[in-house]
Parts: structure tokens; C-alpha cells; sequence
């Protein structure tokens, strides 16, 4: 089927808070975290910087790269800054404020693909695609679960990052949609 997401392939992620407004995943800056890369954040555009905003999508239980994405997968996602951004990881818990909100873990880069058992895998549940075969598509909107300590929490945006040139933080959740759409983000080719 056409538009079908595949294993090595190269996306953007949109975050749907606020109508579409929340920015794309991005890579910023170095992170301070132990083990960890460089810190993450939501950008206005996806091309911030070269590759900042691009990730590849690569199985974590080993399927081969062209082969389908299919909703409740377990995958990594590979930044592609300076041709090796790290691989998207929960490290840390998340600040104060956003704990008060139900959040869980802060996000970053790591160089390796867990750093630790599960930081670096994340289940993509898609919300619904067409024909509804359980593959994702591009333009389909997903949800991505950390399975760090068997719960690592939904990937979401979650206050104004204090990266300077940053748009929107982003953490972890016990809650798929605590406000906004918050923990939707729709794939773009890149």
C-alpha cells in the first residue's frame, strides 16, 4: 500500500498541541544528563537546523528496514544531527512543575540505543489510519510510549524549554492526553 511507514525511513513528528502549534521534535544543545547527547525540544520548523528535526525510524525487535511499521510496534528513533544525533531517551525525571501535571521523565539523546533497559524504546500506537490494517501511514497521528521500568510514560510536550532557541519541553506522562493534544504527533516524511 502507498504511504505506508517502513522501517529506515526518514520523518518528522509534529506535535498536535494547541491546534497544530506544538512544533517538531528536535534535537538542541547538548545535554547535561548523564549518559545522554543532547537535550530535546520542540523547534518551529522541522529543519532548525540540518537534520536537527529528522529522525529515523528503526525496529526494536529486529525487523528488517523496508519492511511495514505496524501500530503498537516496539522502535527506536535515530536524530540525524551531524549525521548521528542519538537515539531518543527518557533520562532524568522531569522538572517539578511538569510532575505536577503528571509527568514522569525528562527526554534527550543518548548515544547508545537503551541506555539503560527500555530508555530507548518506545511503542507507536497510531491513532487510526485508512484501510485501518494496522499499518502506520504518513500523515497518521501516533502516540509514543516509553517502556523504560515497563512504563516509561507518552511522549509530550509539556512547558516552554528552557533551551534557549527551543520551542516547547518535552517529558514523559502517565496520561496519553492530560491537556490538548499534547502526546499527538503527526508523521511527515522528511
Amino acid at each position: 500500500m502507498a504511504n505506508e511507514l517502513k522501517y529506515g525511513d526518514q520523518i518528522h513528528l509534529q506535535n498536535g498541541y494547541n491546534g497544530w502549534q506544538g512544533g517538531y521534535l528536535d534535537t538542541i544543545g547538548h545535554s547535561t544528563e548523564s549518559g545522554a547527547k543532547y537535550n530535546v525540544a520542540t523547534a518551529d520548523t522541522p529543519t532548525r537546523g540540518k537534520g536537527t528535526g529528522t529522525w529515523e525510524i528503526l525496529s526494536a525487535t529486529g525487523k528488517a528496514a523496508g519492511q511495514p511499521v505496524t501500530s503498537g510496534d516496539l522502535v527506536h528513533l535515530r536524530n540525524l544531527y551531524g549525521g548521528d544525533g542519538g537515539y531518543l531517551d527518557t533520562n532524568n525525571h522531569a522538572r517539578a512543575e511538569q510532575k505536577s501535571a503528571g509527568a514522569k521523565y525528562d527526554v534527550s539523546t543518548s548515544q547508545a540505543k537503551d541506555r539503560a533497559a527500555g530508555t530507548g524504546r518506545w511503542r507507536i500506537f497510531a491513532r487510526t489510519s485508512a484501510p485501518a490494517d494496522q499499518n502506520v501511514r504518513v500523515g497518521d497521528v501516533v502516540l509514543l510510549w516509553n517502556i523504560y521500568g515497563d512504563n516509561g510514560g507518552f511522549l509530550e510536550t509539556n512547558h516552554h524549554s528552557p533551551v534557549q532557541g527551543a520551542k516547547l519541553d518535552l517529558c514523559t506522562n502517565a496520561y496519553f492526553n492530560r491537556s490538548s493534544d499534547v502526546a499527538d504527533w503527526k508523521i511527515h516524511k522528511a
